[in-house]
């Protein structure tokens, strides 16, 4: 059973910085991309950055030179270093990997319970 736990969501004004971290943990074999979305009221939930196991990244247009992601593979874990936030920042922030939990399976995505982040002006 694998379990990704989000942390680090909250209230912030505008211009100031949030980091969330997701840890994966349970039965895990290989662990591909890890990945950070966000789902804003009324929107569809879109791709905010993602990290490959190599550690080449990619960002959304929107939070390019704000925002950092970053992994720990010792720790199994992912985190988003948000600066500079804007109030369309606000968002539910789900934690996502791409990976396989035994050397027999294959690899699946798993999801994290979100995280709200919400950026007052």
């Amino acid at each position: 059973q694998v379990q990704l736990v989000e942390s680090g969501g909250g209230l912030v004004q505008a211009g100031g910085s949030l980091r969330l971290s997701c840890a994966a943990s349970g039965t895990i074999f290989s662990i591909n991309r890890m990945a950070w979305y966000r789902q804003a009221p009324g929107k569809q939930r879109e791709l905010v950055a993602e990290i490959t196991s190599g550690g080449s990244t990619k960002y959304a247009d929107s939070v390019k030179g704000r925002f950092t992601i970053s992994r720990d593979n010792a720790k199994i874990t992912v985190y988003l270093q948000m600066n500079s936030l804007k109030p369309e920042d606000t968002a539910v922030y789900y934690c996502n990997t791409f990976l396989m939990p035994n050397s027999r399976g294959s690899y699946d995505d798993y999801w994290g319970q979100g995280t709200q982040v919400t950026v007052s002006s």
